[in-house]
């Protein structure tokens, strides 16, 4: 079943069904896919070095969304989980213990990832924006390099979303209310109920409807210039500057990809006038996200939306934001 709509504030059911996620590219940069039978077989668990406590691995972060997914959307299809992954550690079995690397057999080598991102797909809730189909998905952050794994086992940290993928370029559209980014658990008990209240607490219409607004506002050619320099400005405010401002997350580096992109993507370009709306200028902006590393990602991906927002309200309000006075 397909979730469709024929305005921002109206949802009608149809039946299409889809059974796989359309791609794996929601995240670049210096990451992998994989899939979840990996990281169950062939993965070892980190501990934490002073007590032998087990951390919670990464599928186990996926399984805990995955069910309080199911209790929630009841009826609605959920597809296998897209996952990616970064910065391997590698290890050996004791007995392999002064073997030359070059003599390792498979079965002596051990490995897990330092960091892993995964979304969970629910293509029969979805929403059509601009020509652009979005689902919802939700999903999380998992980065071994912000534990103390060599202390005693300690509250542990994971970062959880809740928002839309963008069918046509994999775009995930996450909003503040759907994104917890330093959820502090014990255990997996502890780590299902905060999923649940940051899934419950999710104004999903209300980020729909914002993202349709977005669709009817542009910027000329002069403002997205003007709001492009200011981004590369924001960097080398003084910091009391800095304080009053919504910050701009993305560096110089995808700044430079989304002016590129202006002229040149396929789907959200500048218009034949030079004017882009709003929702294209989003695109872009989360397009460029696409090359943060997994740590950084969801952060910067909701301050995308913070920013289009911010810009949406001064078009709207006609009142001057620093980023376009």
């Amino acid at each position: 079943m397909e979730l469709i709509s024929n305005s921002p504030n109206k949802l009608i059911i149809s039946d299409n069904e889809v059974v796989k996620p359309t791609n794996t590219n929601f995240i670049e940069a210096n990451t992998h896919n994989v899939s979840f039978s990996h990281l169950k077989q062939d993965c070892t668990i980190p501990v934490f070095s002073k007590d032998n406590e087990c951390t919670i691995p990464h599928q186990d972060f996926i399984d805990a969304t995955r069910e309080c997914a199911e209790s929630i959307f009841k009826g609605h299809q959920i597809l296998m989980p897209e996952i990616r992954v970064s910065h391997i550690v590698k290890g050996r079995i004791p007995s392999a213990i002064g073997k030359p690397v070059k003599e390792l057999q498979d079965n002596e080598k051990t490995i897990y990832y330092e960091r892993m991102m995964f979304a969970l797909e629910i293509p029969d809730i979805s929403e059509t924006i601009s020509g652009s189909k979005l689902s919802l998905t939700l999903g999380g952050v998992r980065a071994y390099n912000q534990e103390n794994l060599y202390g005693k086992k300690s509250l542990e940290k994971f970062k959880f979303f809740i928002g839309f993928k963008n069918q046509v370029c994999t775009n995930l559209c996450v909003s503040s209310d759907g994104f917890a980014g330093d959820l502090r658990v014990v255990g997996i008990g502890d780590l299902k109920k905060a999923l649940v209240d940051v899934i419950k607490g999710y104004a999903l219409q209300n980020h729909l409807t914002q993202m349709f607004n977005y669709s009817t506002q542009s910027l000329s050619e002069k403002q997205f210039a003007q709001f492009l320099g200011k981004c590369r400005l924001y960097n080398y405010l003084p910091k009391h500057e800095k304080e009053c401002l919504i910050p701009m997350l993305l560096n110089d580096g995808q700044i430079n990809a989304v002016a590129r992109d202006y002229y040149q993507d396929n789907s959200f370009c500048r218009g034949e006038n030079g004017d882009i709306n709003l929702w294209n200028a989003y695109n872009l902006l989360t397009g460029a996200n696409k090359s943060s590393y997994i740590d950084s990602f969801l952060n910067r991906s909701v301050n995308a939306q913070e920013v289009v927002q911010e810009l949406s309200n001064s078009l709207l309000n006609k009142t001057p934001t620093w980023f376009l006075d």
